[in-house]
């Protein structure tokens, strides 16, 4: 029994002192652990602050450098963003280049490709995008029969007349750039969004 009370005393006594340890008053403040997590380096893509005395008073940095020093020294010339390689155009992951045909460009879209391969789960995500994105105005079913659609009028039933034979290039131009009263999205939804509600709008509200 007085082993018993004699840990539990020694543990309390350490707590205590641990907790003692820990505070933190006027000009001291304590010891920070992994202080180069609590003070990351703010890298700027485009500026960059390249006075290493920067910020010195407030620095706490392992490197020994003040806290607003944000020079990258492992890309030429300090930059912080490394420009790309000369006469290149970046690619996504589906190996597709940005989209670049303008607004008055859109017989030209019909010849575009959907980069975005057909499965399962994308019809599944297409579904949830044209539920979030297109079914205030077009309707669950895309009879442009929404709540929204309803008010303003004139807006394209997807499954009939027309709209059937739309190619997947044409609706994707115009979820992109917009057309009559419907609105451009390109900056509400992502290029690869777009494509996934183009395959469910082409394989489940156009379905034959």
């Amino acid at each position: 029994m007085k082993i018993i009370k004699s840990i539990y005393l020694v543990a309390l006594s350490a707590a205590s002192l641990g907790v003692v340890s820990c505070g933190a008053s006027g000009d001291d403040q304590g010891l920070e652990y992994a202080p180069q997590m609590y003070h990351s380096v703010a890298y700027e893509p485009l500026t960059q602050i390249q006075n290493e005395e920067a910020g010195s008073w407030l620095s706490n940095r392992e490197d020994g450098k003040g806290e607003f020093y944000n020079s990258n020294i492992y890309n030429p010339h300090n930059m912080n963003m490394r420009e790309p390689v000369p006469n290149t155009v970046p690619r996504n992951k589906y190996g597709a280049l940005p989209y670049r045909l303008r607004v008055a460009d859109l017989a030209a879209a019909d010849s575009v490709q959907n980069p975005v391969e057909l499965n399962d789960q994308v019809l599944a995500e297409g579904q949830e995008l044209f539920m979030q994105y297109c079914l205030p105005c077009h309707g669950a079913g895309g009879q442009g029969d929404g709540k929204v659609g309803e008010v303003i009028g004139g807006v394209a039933n997807l499954t009939g007349g027309a709209y059937i034979n739309l190619t997947e290039g044409h609706i994707f131009h115009v979820i992109t750039h917009g057309k009559g009263r419907m609105g451009a999205h390109a900056s509400q939804i992502s290029p690869e969004r777009r494509w996934k509600i183009v395959h469910y709008v082409k394989q489940e509200i156009q379905k034959q």
